[in-house]
C-alpha cells in the first residue's frame, strides 16, 4: 500500500540542507541520496552520472503505402557505476498492438501488428529477436558479455510497421501526410534511483528519455516536404534552389517567408526531382526525434532573436493544411512565445536551433517540434501552441520522468501558459480560461481521487484525479510559492534548479531541496502541504472581532491547502480595501489563521476571494457569516 506521510529523516552522507521537518521521500530514491547522486541542497551530486548513446537512423516512408520501415545502429554508452547483464528495448508503437494494455479504448483503424523486428545484432552478432507478449511497449534483452562500466555496445536493428489510420500523438493524418513519432526501437533509461525503467507506455502518460545525440534520414517520394526535429543537413540538395535560397532567408527574417505555397506544391516543383530524397537532422543532447512529412502542406518560416546577449536567432516553422485559417498565423505565434518564454518565464533563452509546429490531432510536444490541431478560434490555436512550446523547457531541457512525475512538465507549461496568457489576452480573460481548464474540475469534484497528493506517481493513477494532479493542482501549487517568494526571489530559485539540471534527469526533490537551498528558507512545511498532502482549497470566515486597533479576522482552513487569498472588505461609509494574504499565513498552522485589519472604520462586510485558487465552497467566505 502506497503510504503518504512525512518522516523525519537523518541526513545521510554529503552535504545536507537540515530541515526542522523532512520531505517524505520512497526508499529507492533515500538510496540514490546516500549513494551520492544526489544531495539535499538540490544539487546532482558528485557520484552523479546518466548514459547516453548516439543514434545513426534510417527510415523510408512511400505514401500511401502505410508502412514504414527503418534501419538503426544504436551505440550505447554505460556510464553508471553497474555491471548490466541486459538491457531495456522500447517499442512504444507496440501500443497499437490487439491486447495492448491501455487507459481507454480504441476503434479498429487504430491497431496495427505493432513494430515487427526484421534483424538485430548485438557487437556485430546476429542475435535472434525474442519478443514476449508480457510486455508489449517495452522488451528486455541479455546480455550475452555483460556491459561494464564506461564500457560501450553497438545494437543494431532493422524494423517495420504501419503507420496506424487513427492520427493521435502519431499517425496518418490524411492519406499523404504522416507524423513519425515514437518511430524507432530506444535503449529506455538506466538511471541512479529506479535502474531500468520498465513502465509500460500506456498511450494517456507521457515519456521518459535519456539525452542521445541523432543522426536522422528520411526517406521520401520527390515533392514530399519533411519538417522536425533537429537541423536540416545540405537543404539546398533536397530544394529547388529558388525554394532553398527562401528556407536560407528565413534563418534571419523577422517576417514570415512563405517557402512552399499551395500552387508550389501543386506545380510539384519544389524538392529535387530524385525518385526518392533523403532529408538528413541531426541534434545533440537531445531527448527524442519526431517529423511529419507531407506533399501538401504549406510551409513558412522566419526566425526570431531568442537571446539578447549574444543575439542567437531561432527558426520557426509551420506545416500546414493550406485550408487551415488559423495556421496562417502559427509562424507568428511561434516568434511570439519563443521570445516571450525567453524573456519572461521562464527567462531562460530558448535553448535550441529550431521550433516547428506541424498541423495534426494531437495537440502533443516534441523536442523542437508539436502536433497541433487546426479550430475556428484563432486564439484558442495560439494558446495550445503557447502551452507546447513552453514544454521546450519541461521535459526537454529538463529530463523529467513523464511518465511518473508527469506534474514536473505539465504543471509548469500550464504555470507558463497563464502567465503568457496574462499578458496576450488581459488577465480577467487568461485567469477565467484558466479557471474554466485547469482548476474548475478538480475543485468542484468532491471524489475521492482529486484528493491524492500531487506527489503520487502518476503511472498508478489515471482519469481525472490523473489529469488534474498533472495540470492544474501543481500549476497552482508553483503559483502559490510565486505568490509567497515574490517575483525575483522565485525566478532565482526557479533558475538555479534549472541550471542545475537541464540534461539532467531531476526528481521533484531535487526542485523542493533547489528552492529551499536557494532562497535560504526551509519551505518543506510548503512543499508537504501542496504536494504530499490530501488537501483542497476551501477556507471559511470563524469569526470577525473587533478591538482597539480595528479586527481581527480568523479563518479556518477547512481544505487545508495553504493558498493565498485577498480580503476584500466594504467599510460602512462605502468605501472599500483589499489586503493581499500570501501562503506565508498558514506555515504556523495550516488549519486556521488571523488577519489583522487596522482601521478607525467600521466594516459592513467583508469576503475571502482566492481568485484562481477557487474556492471548493464560496457560501463561508463572507461576513456576516450566513444564516442557517
Amino acid at each position: 500500500m502506497f503510504r503518504y506521510t512525512l518522516l523525519l529523516m537523518l541526513a545521510v552522507a554529503g552535504s545536507f540542507y537540515v530541515n526542522a521537518q523532512s520531505l517524505y521521500m520512497p526508499r529507492d530514491i533515500t538510496q540514490a541520496f546516500k549513494k551520492g547522486t544526489r544531495t539535499m541542497d538540490g544539487q546532482p551530486g558528485k557520484n552523479y552520472w546518466q548514459n547516453h548513446a548516439r543514434y545513426n537512423i534510417n527510415v523510408t516512408a512511400l505514401p500511401p503505402d502505410r508502412t514504414i520501415r527503418g534501419k538503426e545502429e544504436i551505440t550505447y554508452v554505460n556510464n553508471s557505476p553497474d555491471t548490466l547483464e541486459h538491457m531495456v528495448i522500447k517499442l512504444l508503437l507496440n501500443i497499437h498492438k490487439p491486447g495492448a494494455p491501455r487507459l481507454g479504448g480504441v476503434p479498429a483503424d487504430y491497431l496495427t501488428e505493432g513494430v515487427k523486428i526484421d534483424g538485430f545484432s548485438v557487437n556485430g552478432q546476429a542475435r535472434r529477436w525474442r519478443e514476449s507478449n508480457a510486455f508489449f511497449t517495452w522488451q528486455p534483452i541479455r546480455l550475452q558479455e555483460p556491459l561494464l562500466p564506461h564500457d560501450s555496445v553497438k545494437l543494431t536493428f532493422d524494423w517495420h510497421y504501419q503507420v496506424s489510420k487513427v492520427s493521435n500523438r502519431e499517425g496518418m493524418i490524411d492519406s499523404t501526410t504522416y507524423f513519425l513519432a515514437y518511430f524507432y526501437p530506444r535503449v529506455a533509461v538506466y538511471d541512479d534511483y529506479n535502474g531500468w525503467d520498465q513502465m509500460t507506455f500506456n498511450d494517456a502518460l507521457e515519456f521518459y528519455n535519456d539525452f542521445n545525440d541523432y543522426t536522422v534520414t528520411i526517406n521520401v517520394p520527390k515533392n514530399y516536404i519533411v519538417g522536425g526535429t533537429g537541423t536540416l543537413q545540405q537543404p539546398e540538395k533536397l530544394l529547388q534552389p529558388a525554394f532553398a535560397q527562401k528556407l536560407q532567408a528565413s534563418q534571419t527574417s523577422d517576417e514570415v517567408i512563405h517557402i512552399a505555397t499551395l500552387q508550389d506544391l501543386q506545380a510539384k516543383n519544389v524538392t529535387t526531382q530524385n525518385e526518392m530524397n533523403s532529408w538528413q537532422f541531426k541534434a545533440t543532447n537531445i531527448p527524442d526525434m519526431a517529423f511529419g512529412i507531407s506533399d501538401h502542406f504549406v510551409w513558412d518560416a522566419a526566425s526570431v532573436v531568442v537571446d539578447e546577449t549574444t543575439k542567437r536567432r531561432a527558426s520557426v516553422q509551420a506545416m500546414y493544411n493550406d485550408t487551415a485559417a488559423d495556421f496562417h498565423h502559427m509562424v507568428s505565434f511561434e516568434q511570439h512565445a519563443l521570445s516571450w518564454l525567453s524573456r519572461k518565464w521562464p527567462g531562460i533563452p530558448y535553448p535550441y536551433e529550431k521550433m516547428t509546429v506541424f498541423q495534426g490531432y494531437a495537440d502533443m510536444e516534441y523536442p523542437m517540434m508539436a502536433n497541433d490541431g487546426a479550430t475556428n478560434d484563432t486564439a484558442f490555436t495560439k494558446f495550445v501552441a503557447e502551452h507546447e512550446i513552453a514544454h521546450t523547457y519541461m521535459p526537454f531541457y529538463m529530463g523529467i520522468n513523464e511518465t511518473r512525475y508527469g506534474f514536473m512538465d505539465e504543471g509548469w507549461a500550464t504555470t507558463f501558459e497563464l502567465l503568457i496568457g496574462r499578458e496576450d489576452q488581459g488577465v480577467e480573460k487568461a485567469e477565467a480560461l484558466y479557471k474554466q481548464f485547469r482548476v474548475d474540475n478538480w475543485i468542484h469534484d468532491a471524489s475521492s481521487e482529486q484528493d491524492l497528493p500531487i506527489i503520487t506517481p502518476g503511472d498508478i493513477l489515471g482519469g481525472a484525479g490523473l489529469g488534474n494532479n498533472e495540470y492544474g493542482k501543481p500549476s497552482l501549487g508553483y503559483l502559490a510559492m510565486k505568490d509567497m517568494l515574490g517575483d525575483d526571489l522565485f525566478k532565482k530559485c526557479l533558475h538555479a534548479f534549472m541550471e542545475r539540471w537541464h540534461g539532467k534527469h531531476p526528481l521533484p526533490w531535487d526542485l523542493f531541496n533547489t528552492f529551499n537551498n536557494v532562497s535560504g528558507k526551509n519551505l518543506n512545511w510548503f512543499w508537504a502541504n501542496w504536494f504530499f498532502s490530501n488537501y483542497y482549497i476551501d477556507l471559511a470566515v470563524k469569526q470577525l472581532a473587533a478591538n482597539a486597533q480595528g479586527y481581527t479576522l480568523h479563518i479556518k482552513n477547512i481544505g487545508g491547502m495553504a493558498t493565498p487569498f485577498d480580503v476584500n472588505i466594504t467599510y460602512t461609509d462605502g468605501s472599500t480595501e483589499t489586503l493581499h494574504q500570501t501562503p506565508l499565513v498558514w506555515e504556523a498552522s495550516q488549519k486556521e489563521t488571523q488577519v489583522r485589519i487596522s482601521t478607525k472604520k467600521k466594516i459592513q462586510s467583508l469576503v475571502l476571494d482566492g481568485g484562481i485558487f477557487m474556492d471548493a465552497d464560496t457560501d463561508n467566505n463572507v461576513w456576516p457569516l450566513p444564516k442557517d
